[in-house]
């Protein structure tokens, strides 16, 4: 079976909203259009933004996909074209500072020394999701402090549910790298 056949496969299952050919056709195509958009930003975070964007909105258009076209082709084409949105937008948006937001923790009746131990590791892990770009944060903080479901996410912020897996999976890399860096 060549590449290609095995790619128009995976497009056929993910057309069926199959997750693993979503997951196959991401990781096959991620660095392709990440360093397509790394060349047009200069800027990793932007760049990494822009393919995220670009995977989530062709999951959700994928049965638009012609098979007559080359599916890089076409992701790619996506991507540019979210980037030239983004720079018509950036131009009128103002930056706005994003509010610090509480995070309610139920707790149970741990001992005194097991409160303050647990307190110092929230704070830590509270500041290093500070650290997270705002749609990061958000999608972190919605699904390990109040625990909502993918899809529970997925409607409350009004976003498909391939966008918010994949910025789920994205905003836990870079959770994970923070936290390596200061151990």
């Amino acid at each position: 079976m060549s590449e290609s056949t095995i790619v128009l496969n995976q497009i056929n299952l993910a057309k069926e909203n199959n997750q693993n050919a979503f997951s196959f056709l991401l990781n096959l195509y991620w660095d392709d259009v990440y360093k397509f958009q790394l060349k047009r930003t200069n800027n990793e975070i932007d760049a990494e933004d822009i393919t995220i964007v670009s995977f989530a909105k062709a999951f959700e258009k994928i049965n638009t996909y012609n098979h007559k076209y080359i599916f890089k082709t076409w992701l790619i084409t996506i991507s540019k074209n979210l980037h030239i949105d983004q720079l018509r937008k950036n131009k009128n948006k103002v930056d706005l500072n994003q509010l610090n937001e509480n995070i309610q923790i139920k707790e149970s009746s741990p001992s005194p020394e097991d409160n303050l131990i647990n307190e110092q590791k929230l704070k830590s892990l509270k500041s290093k999701i500070n650290k997270l770009k705002p749609h990061y944060k958000e999608v972190i903080e919605l699904k390990c402090f109040n625990e909502l479901t993918y899809k529970e996410i997925s409607i409350k912020l009004n976003q498909p549910i391939n966008n918010i897996k994949v910025k789920v999976l994205r905003a836990k890399k870079i959770l994970f790298q923070l936290i390596s860096e200061n151990d």
